[in-house]
């Protein structure tokens, strides 16, 4: 999978999180209400919702969602990066029994990120 839509209260709030915490780039911008951003590999469409479908939006089933990390060092870096610009950590960094390493953030809206090394993955998807 390489492209996730996520509902958001505030776009420009999204947009800066997601282009300054996670480095991605603008692809399209159609109107005010909806930016898509890639990094190369993985697309995120963010699409604002007006507050009376707000509620909505947070009661769908999405647990979380992952960006892939080169290296354990680099996720300790990135958990280190989060909290210096004040993002949320919902679960600190672990090395977990299959030996990848995470922690978990999340967006403006609460959306739970992971930020995942995993030793197969991330060696396949990340040049």
């Amino acid at each position: 999978m390489r492209h996730i839509a996520l509902k958001v209260s505030d776009i420009g709030r999204s947009k800066e999180f997601y282009q300054n915490c996670l480095g991605m780039d603008i692809v399209w911008e159609p109107d005010p209400q909806n930016v898509y951003l890639s990094s190369g590999c993985d697309n995120l469409a963010l699409h604002e919702v007006s507050p009376n479908l707000e509620k909505g939006a947070r009661e769908q089933q999405l647990d979380h969602f992952g960006f892939l990390v080169e290296t354990i060092d680099r996720v300790k870096e990135l958990e280190q990066e989060f909290q210096a610009k004040g993002v949320k950590i919902v679960h600190p960094f672990k090395i977990h029994r299959d030996g990848s390493a995470s922690f978990y953030c999340s967006d403006p809206d609460g959306i739970v990120i992971q930020m995942l090394y995993e030793p197969q993955l991330s060696r396949q998807a990340i040049p």
